[in-house]
């Protein structure tokens, strides 16, 4: 008969002790980790640590830096964890001339605003300061906002009405040929109240109209092609296009 090994519990009661004893440790080292994490957490939430140094703002070409982080309402200072996005993300979008705004953390002192301007059409100006025109034709006139934009001065617009239209059509017109446009005039008559005139930065002017503005200066690029760049004059592009040479 084959003889079996028998362990006595005398025997294996160190082995016990020891497995314990390595569980005990375990359990006070992952207690004692919990407890300096916390401490580290509270140490750390009420240093300097962890409170906003600079506030960065990107993407706005109108709206002045200290504009928009004045109406963010953040401050060097304060608790970079405890910033309230949606309420700063609603006070920066109040602006008339913000269209959205993301607020986030750079770690470890920083606050980054990434701002989305309206789309700007052009510009009116009023006492020697340049007022952004969006593409609704709405006038902002808020202060201190500067003229960085590519957009044309509109000049003479005194009727909402018309203003509104050629900033709708200008929010159509391609880039590269809105780039071309200086200024825009309106210059009303009787029989044409949509009359406008246009400053190009080629040197040319444009004798237009507001109706289907969009679609026909589409055209005016292969126009120009054919002309002189040294004979300027203008381009009619009203119910016909043909050019008349100025002397």
């Amino acid at each position: 008969m084959e003889k079996k090994n028998v362990v006595s519990i005398e025997d294996r009661i160190p082995q016990l002790k020891e497995a314990r004893k390595k569980k005990a440790n375990r359990r006070l080292l992952f207690y004692l980790s919990i407890f300096f994490f916390l401490i580290s957490m509270i140490v750390y939430f009420q240093s300097p640590l962890s409170h906003i140094k600079n506030i960065e703002v990107i993407g706005n070409e109108i709206v002045p830096e200290q504009d928009i982080i004045s109406l963010s309402g953040l401050q060097s200072g304060s608790n970079i964890w405890l910033i309230n996005q949606q309420a700063v993300t609603e006070s920066i979008t109040d602006h008339p001339m913000i269209s959205s705004i993301e607020v986030e953390r750079k770690l470890p002192q920083t606050v980054k605003l990434k701002v989305k301007e309206k789309n700007v059409i052009g510009f009116v100006k009023s006492n020697l300061e340049f007022h952004p025109v969006l593409e609704n034709g709405m006038i902002v006139t808020t202060s201190n906002l500067q003229n960085k934009g590519n957009g044309p001065l509109l000049n003479n617009f005194s009727d909402e009405q018309y203003l509104q239209r050629m900033a709708t059509e200008l929010s159509k017109v391609p880039v590269d040929i809105f780039n071309l446009i200086s200024e825009i005039s309106w210059e009303p008559t009787e029989k044409n109240k949509y009359k406008i005139l246009l400053y190009m930065n080629d040197g040319f002017i444009v004798d237009a109209t507001i109706r289907n503005f969009s679609s026909k200066m589409k055209s005016y690029p292969s126009i120009v092609s054919q002309l002189n760049p040294n004979e300027k004059g203008i381009v009619h592009m009203g119910v016909g296009t043909y050019f008349e040479k100025i002397d």
